[in-house]
């Protein structure tokens, strides 16, 4: 296969990605893998940029599109315009020479059963170096911050002052986190480990064991992955076991817990002093707990159930401390998932804070007098936040706030709400995290 008809096949399996993302609505976890097997192994790197990229940036690749076609593709060819995305996406922000780029991605159409749009493409394309149509000032909110109008206007509203900041850095590109087994290794320690085999990395003072790596790797890569030295969790997740451990208690349940990160976060920390029990309501799902734990050679009671009818699986025994680590709208992972922005809709909001209320009421009843709740979820809205716990701890007499944190650096990262902390994207380079930590009256 010569160079080029390799790189047209790379970017028609991206343009398939992209398509089904913006036009059939499917997630890019599910879309990406469908379509990974099709191109070389070496290439697999350059088809997850493009397709995180172009749907990263979406609304702008859309607003030049506009300008550049006198009338919009026809529906049953979305396919090429998510190709002609993708290569404007490749002049703007890659070092791809742009013959390179222009040439594979007209050969892409022809691979996609398209051979009549090669001209087309091959002209807009060339037009757009032409004319610097790149350097056009968008017209509308959507195109400046790349994110669907309703969900500007929703991080606008509730972070005042910060809603530009949150929008640009949902944008970037999130790093690569790790978080040390403190029981075996201090996150210096490892950052040694990792200098030794050629990874630039650095500790991160406000959490303990937290590593920020350079460049991302492959798991692979990192010493002692495979023995569960080390696993892959931003910084900002990190912050959950130890908060929910401060408060003392043996018999803790993860309510929400798959893929399992948090939950072996809470092992590594507990060790044999905590009985952990895992629920989550998806076989799938809750065997990648089990893979997790089996890595880091940590065992749990795994429960496949609904957090939100306990009935179905408790055993009535009240738990000590509950990490609920609530299903939400995601919005403050946007950096890591930039699908969330085109598959997330304004109406989806209401029901998920209804969810996350009844998940709060139903673990509330499982907890002990005197016991430890942490609330999460890895959403910037406020409906789905101090919205849920205001009107939570009005209607729960033996329910308060403990807003005591771990240490003044963890301070510095966070947002006081009216109930709750918030780590917005991008501070301190994490992901966007709400936590709520609540006790029961004893």
């Amino acid at each position: 296969m010569t160079e080029n008809r390799q790189g047209a096949r790379l970017r028609a399996a991206a343009a398939e990605v992209v398509d089904a993302v913006v036009r059939s609505g499917k997630s890019l976890d599910t879309a990406l893998p469908a379509h990974e097997s099709r191109v070389a192994a070496d290439d697999r790197a350059l088809l997850r940029l493009l397709c995180y990229g172009t749907l990263r940036h979406h609304w702008r690749l859309q607003f030049w599109i506009g300008q550049l076609l006198e009338r919009p593709l026809k529906p049953r060819d979305s396919v090429i315009n998510a190709l002609l995305a993708i290569g404007l996406y490749q002049l703007t922000a890659t070092r791809i020479p742009d013959h390179a780029v222009v040439s594979q991605t007209v050969e892409a159409s022809r691979l996609l059963r398209r051979p009549k749009l090669a001209g087309l493409l091959n002209a807009v394309m060339r037009r757009f170096l032409r004319e610097d149509i790149a350097s056009a000032t968008p017209d509308n909110a959507e195109a400046v911050h790349d994110h669907p109008q309703w969900l500007i206007d929703a991080i606008q509203h509730d972070w005042h002052g910060h809603g530009d900041a949150i929008l640009a850095a949902n944008n970037a590109r999130a790093p690569m986190w790790l978080r040390v087994d403190a029981s075996r290794a201090t996150a210096a320690e490892y950052v040694q480990q990792l200098a030794e085999a050629g990874i630039a990395a650095d500790t991160f003072d406000a959490i303990d064991g937290a590593v920020k790596l350079a460049e991302p790797v492959p798991v692979t890569n990192l010493p002692g992955f495979a023995e569960g030295l080390v696993s892959v969790q931003d910084a900002a997740a990190q912050l959950a076991a130890p908060w929910l451990l401060q408060g003392g208690g043996a018999r803790v349940l993860d309510a929400c817990a798959a893929p399992g990160g948090k939950s072996g976060h809470l092992l590594e920390l507990g060790g044999a002093a905590i009985d952990l029990t895992c629920v989550d309501r998806d076989p799938e799902r809750l065997r990648s707990v089990e893979d997790n734990l089996r890595r880091l050679g940590r065992s749990a009671t795994l429960v496949c159930g609904d957090a939100s009818t306990p009935q179905d699986w408790w055993d009535g025994s009240t738990f000590d401390a509950i990490l609920l680590d609530a299903p939400c709208s995601a919005t403050g992972v946007i950096r890591r998932h930039p699908d969330i922005k085109l598959l997330r809709r304004a109406a989806d909001i209401a029901p998920l804070a209804g969810l996350q209320r009844s998940l709060l009421d139903r673990a509330w009843e499982l907890l002990a007098p005197g016991g430890r709740l942490l609330y999460v979820t890895c959403s910037v809205l406020a409906a789905e936040n101090d919205g849920v716990l205001r009107p939570f701890l009005v209607a729960t007499p033996d329910a308060r706030e403990n807003d005591a944190l771990q240490n003044n650096n963890i301070r510095d990262v966070m947002q006081r709400k009216a109930c709750g902390f918030q780590v917005l994207p991008g501070t301190a380079d994490m992901d966007g995290f709400y936590y709520a930590c609540l006790e029961k009256a004893g």
